[in-house]
């Protein structure tokens, strides 16, 4: 339990009493009554600190903390959230000013003011932990506040993008009384101003969530509690938690077979369970290792490119579940494109051999790959099996493919000659699936020297405040991407959601970043 520096609210405490003793709500007939939801997924966090995390820890923060700017619909535009308005005051999107809502609290009490919220985006950039999301917020440089209730950002460059980055969990406002500004926080006393409150937590086991009375923002909060319940690495026991009835909902994790034995029972009409199909953004890529000597060789990258099939790859571990990937911008995405379709076509053997032949190399192509344990569910073992059956299948290639645990595999990619990544969307644009992974400073800390992108179409692209008209410039970039096949696409997934039947909400729970939002989530009336 954490400390609140005072007594909860008897509701609350109730409700966090009820939970941790595994029952229901208010127990008894009445068709007001609510009861606990729990949901079950694999994904747990790595931390409870926003600046020390740039992962799936983010589906705990959406819940707890606020952001000025928040997703509220699937058009995927930033809206006002701890803000009651923000906007670019010039015409070069250098200097963008929000104003706080009135009455905004931390968990304690303390106010939310705009000293907090240019603390909580500074730390993160003082901090710059190596998991962390500074880079998202490299385009700032300055925050000046006025007064209590205003913020003004100034950035080093023109930069759309930044409300959209100011929705994302790695702009989450944290208490200046609690946090530190030179280190992430130790423990689990928490304090945000989200809709929930985090009112329990046990690392890889759950989170307790209750209802934040004192919120203010732009979440209609369907319910008062909710458990996340987290299976890391274990899918078959969040579905049979499930199945017990212990979990009302299932999020990230599902196998392919698990999904396909949702669907049947769903159809079957005889299950007490529904399935939701959402169109996803996740992706699943490669990453190539320059410094390692086969990784580095471009006709070595080539060849794997030229060899792999994609749509085995999803047919034969996904079911079909995922869609081939020939892009590292999603379809759904403004900038969608086919450039490593036009690069490469469809799989051969002939002008994989061919490339590295013209490379003058003979021999087998020794590689290693390497995947998380842990991270995406017991699938990803079977994934990168069947790449290296291919590969290994050509005659060209001697793969080898280890794993470890996520906690230690996000901090070692310099060690690995190729490696695999998902990527969920820091927000719907373009711009995260590029920007992330180019430059000297990116999400694996390999630099990635691509000067056209990092230097001409990333700045062009930033200065364009319709997105739609940017996408252009995304599709020159995905070109460049594809020719020097240092980042390899391999699928895009759906967002499956399975829930009994008393569960509502589910079709709106999940925001275009295909974050979870608890908040939507209700029990149906029982009569």
């Amino acid at each position: 339990m954490f400390d609140r520096n005072g007594p909860l609210k008897i509701t609350t405490t109730a409700a966090v009493a009820a939970l941790l003793a595994g029952c229901s709500l208010l127990p008894g007939g009445d068709s007001d009554e609510e009861q606990s939801i729990a949901v079950g997924t694999t994904s747990a966090p790595s931390v409870l600190d926003p600046a020390g995390a740039w992962d799936q820890s983010w589906e705990l923060f959406r819940n707890v903390y606020q952001t000025l700017t928040t997703f509220t619909n699937s058009s995927g535009k930033p809206d006002p959230e701890a803000a009651k308005s923000c906007r670019f005051t010039d015409s070069e999107s250098k200097v963008y000013r929000c104003t706080l809502r009135k009455g905004l609290k931390f968990s304690n009490g303390d106010p939310v003011n705009a000293e907090a919220v240019r603390f909580s985006l500074q730390r993160v950039l003082d901090i710059d932990a190596d998991s962390g999301p500074a880079d998202l917020l490299g385009s700032l440089d300055r925050v000046e506040t006025p007064d209590h209730r205003t913020v003004v950002f100034h950035l080093k460059k023109s930069d759309a993008t930044f409300p959209y980055v100011l929705a994302t969990p790695a702009a989450s406002l944290v208490n200046p009384a609690v946090y530190p500004g030179d280190a992430l926080l130790e423990g689990n006393n928490i304090s945000g101003s989200g809709p929930y409150e985090l009112a329990g937590y046990k690392a890889n086991k759950r989170a307790v969530l209750a209802r934040n009375p004192s919120y203010k923002g732009t979440a209609e909060v369907q319910n008062e509690t909710v458990t996340i319940r987290y299976f890391p690495g274990d899918s078959s026991g969040m579905v049979q938690a499930f199945k017990d009835g212990a979990v009302d909902v299932t999020f990230r994790g599902l196998t392919p077979k698990q999904i396909r034995g949702f669907q049947e029972s769903s159809a079957d009409g005889n299950d007490n369970v529904e399935l939701t199909e959402i169109a996803g953004k996740e992706i699943r890529y490669l990453v190539f290792n320059p410094k390692f000597e086969w990784a580095g060789n471009e006709a070595v990258r080539k060849a794997v490119a030229e060899l792999i099939d994609r749509k085995a790859l999803t047919r034969n571990v996904y079911d079909r579940t995922a869609e081939p990937l020939y892009s590292m911008v999603p379809a759904g995405i403004a900038g969608h494109t086919n450039a490593f379709f036009e690069a490469y076509g469809e799989p051969s053997r002939e002008k994989a051999e061919q490339t590295l032949r013209e490379a003058g190399i003979t021999q087998k192509v020794p590689l290693t790959l390497w995947y998380t344990t842990d991270r995406y569910g017991s699938t990803m073992k079977k994934e990168f099996e069947e790449i290296a059956r291919q590969l290994n299948g050509s005659g060209l290639f001697d793969i080898t493919v280890k794993g470890r645990p996520w906690n230690e595999y996000q901090k070692a990619y310099e060690e690995y000659p190729v490696f695999g990544r998902g990527w969920f969307p820091d927000f719907p644009d373009a711009d995260t699936y590029v920007s992330s992974f180019v430059g000297k400073s990116n999400v694996f800390n390999i630099p990635y020297d691509t000067p056209k992108i990092t230097g001409k179409l990333l700045p062009e692209s930033r200065k364009e405040g319709d997105r739609g008209i940017a996408s252009g410039i995304f599709a020159d970039a995905q070109t460049i991407l594809a020719q020097d096949a240092r980042l390899l696409p391999l699928w895009q997934g759906k967002v499956y959601v399975a829930a009994h039947k008393d569960i509502a909400g589910v079709e709106w729970s999940i925001d275009p970043s295909t974050i979870m939002r608890m908040w939507e989530l209700k029990r149906k009336a029982s009569w």
